[in-house]
């Protein structure tokens, strides 16, 4: 399974997906989910916070069949759950200083999450850690 952006692994996010600029989440595209997935996790996080790992958004309840999720948008019955800005959705990359690595990391599960939205990222890796059948990271830099 592969995750893919306008950004390449490891490459800079361009400032329209940060705090610098609209904000909004880019699009991405999976690539080779396992057919018996019954449903997909999305977590981006910044391990580089200086307050340890920073969650910037939690979703759940992806259909396996998504293989787009474009430009500012969330697919139909997928849950946005509580990131660490302490909202719903998406929040970009807005690091202090130095440049920070933002892990987009999908998850294919072998069940249907329903959980309640004011899940947080601890909250849905400890549901999600006995149901994980695979998983793909895409790694995106930004500094200010």
């Amino acid at each position: 399974m592969k995750i893919k952006s306008v950004f390449d692994d490891n490459e800079k996010i361009p400032p329209k997906y940060t705090c610098d600029g609209k904000n909004v989440n880019p699009p991405l595209e999976f690539i080779d989910v396992p057919k018996n997935a019954k449903s997909l996790v999305l977590i981006v996080e910044d391990p580089d916070s200086p307050s340890g790992v920073w969650s910037h958004w939690v979703m759940w309840g992806i259909p396996a069949n998504t293989r787009r999720i474009p430009e500012d948008s969330v697919p139909s019955n997928a849950v946005e759950g509580v990131n660490d800005f302490g909202d719903y959705g998406y929040g970009g990359p807005c690091p202090h200083s130095g440049t920070h690595r933002y892990q987009f990391k999908l998850y294919a599960l072998d069940i249907e999450l329903n959980s309640s939205k004011d899940m947080t990222k601890n909250n849905i890796e400890n549901a999600i850690k006995f149901h994980i059948i695979d998983k793909a990271s895409l790694i995106g830099l930004y500094s200010r």
